[in-house]
């Protein structure tokens, strides 16, 4: 996935459950600020209105090279899915505990496809578990890394 805008908080404060694939619905400048990499997911959300599912808080920026009347930068974008797959999504989400976050953006071909996930919020303690996990893992990737170093200096 080249040109890949990635929300990274969204793994940290979000337990994935299930994930999905979905067009958006773009202007021609938006497309150009995406290939450049002038998007931004950081607090971006789904949401339902009516039966549609709209992406919402997605900083797309201005392309420089565009026309004079720029579309808004924050306004809500209509994802394109199977009329199936949003009703099961609208369903999931009124249903459980659950809720619609946007995990990446990325080009498939020519068209820009988002991947959003059905998620559960995370606790406090599990946030910090993940941390201690990550930091765990990182100390053990250094100490193979030292010996690995240490015998091919032998």
């Amino acid at each position: 996935m080249m040109n890949a805008i990635v929300n990274k908080k969204a793994r940290f404060d979000y337990e994935i459950v299930e994930k999905f694939e979905a067009g958006i619905a773009l202007e021609g400048s938006e497309v150009k600020s995406i290939r450049a990499g002038h998007a931004n997911l950081g607090d971006s959300f789904c949401f339902v209105e009516g039966d549609e599912i709209l992406l919402k808080n997605c900083r797309i920026s201005a392309y420089d090279k565009a026309t004079i009347l720029p579309p808004d930068e924050l306004r809500s974008r209509k994802l394109l899915l199977h009329r199936r797959e949003i009703n099961r999504l609208i369903g999931k989400v009124r249903e459980k505990s659950l809720t619609l976050i946007p995990l990446s953006m990325y080009f498939k071909g020519r068209l820009v496809k988002v991947e959003i996930a059905l998620a559960r919020g995370k606790r406090s303690y599990d946030k910090k578990q993940t941390i201690k996990d990550r930091d765990n893992s990182r100390d053990m990737q250094r100490q193979i890394a030292d010996v690995v170093r240490s015998k091919s200096i032998r």
